[in-house]
């Protein structure tokens, strides 16, 4: 459960850097909804990597030192 709300977020994540770049493209300069969508994107990845160290200072995900 844990690895799919980090998905979803990553994905989230990726989203708002695509909405931002239409933004960007379609209103120029003209508009504060570009700094919007990095507001959320930075909050988005803040949260993401939130929950990664929890997770990690838990126990829930572990690190992998040595993949076969």
């Amino acid at each position: 459960m844990l690895k799919v709300i980090i998905v979803i977020l990553l994905l989230a994540v990726i989203v708002s850097l695509f909405t931002g770049l239409v933004f960007l493209i379609r209103d120029g300069s003209r508009s504060t909804r570009v700094v919007n969508s990095l507001a959320v994107r930075v909050g988005l990845s803040l949260l993401l990597l939130g929950i990664i160290l929890v997770a990690l200072w838990h126990g829930d995900l572990t690190l992998n030192p040595t993949p076969y």
